[in-house]
């Protein structure tokens, strides 16, 4: 899954941790994969990093912080991967067009290799085009919330297989189709 818009409410490029809040019921939607041993990876494009904006110790505050906002819900992931690279605003070594940035499906192929995930059959569950674009790449089904961007950043390549009010909601769909 996705990160901003998705787990935690959008409010553009996040530098520190109190900048980081959890969209409500997002924390209970990963504890309850948690509780059925399904794996949580977040899979996120970060280019505060490549822009200037932060450092990378920066960048793992704030997500140390999200890993205890979650905790405090009995919720926890299993991995993270983001793409610290801009092809237009990064600067230095971080400006290029990678295969790490969604929509490129790098990063759901790195977190598929490490977790050992068969990615068809898995979800990716994000609130951008680029989010959904990168999962259908990979072979995902792909859902699409209405929190954050909801799908509606102006592109029009990819369409999710399923639109979820929320990341509860999508949590809801993929429990209610494994158990059949």
């Amino acid at each position: 899954m996705d990160r901003d818009g998705v787990i935690n409410e959008e409010v553009g490029l996040i530098t520190k941790p109190e900048e980081l809040k959890l969209i409500p019921g997002s924390a209970r939607a990963i504890s309850m994969l948690n509780n059925l041993s399904i794996p949580v990876i977040i899979v996120t494009n970060q280019p505060v990093i490549g822009r200037g904006l932060c450092s990378v110790e920066e960048l793992n505050k704030v997500h140390e912080h999200l890993f205890n906002l979650l905790s405090e819900h009995s919720a926890h992931v299993d991995g993270l991967y983001y793409c610290p690279h801009h092809p237009v605003h990064g600067v230095g070594e971080y400006k290029l067009a990678c295969s790490c940035r969604k929509p490129s499906p790098g990063l759901l192929f790195k977190a598929s290799k490490v977790h050992n995930i068969d990615l068809s059959k898995s979800y990716m569950v994000g609130d951008r085009t680029s989010d959904i674009k990168a999962g259908n790449l990979a072979g995902c089904t792909t859902i699409g919330v209405k929190t954050g961007y909801g799908c509606d950043d102006g592109f029009k390549d990819a369409i999710p297989d399923i639109v979820a009010q929320n990341l509860k909601h999508a949590v809801g769909i993929i429990i209610e189709r494994r158990l059949k």
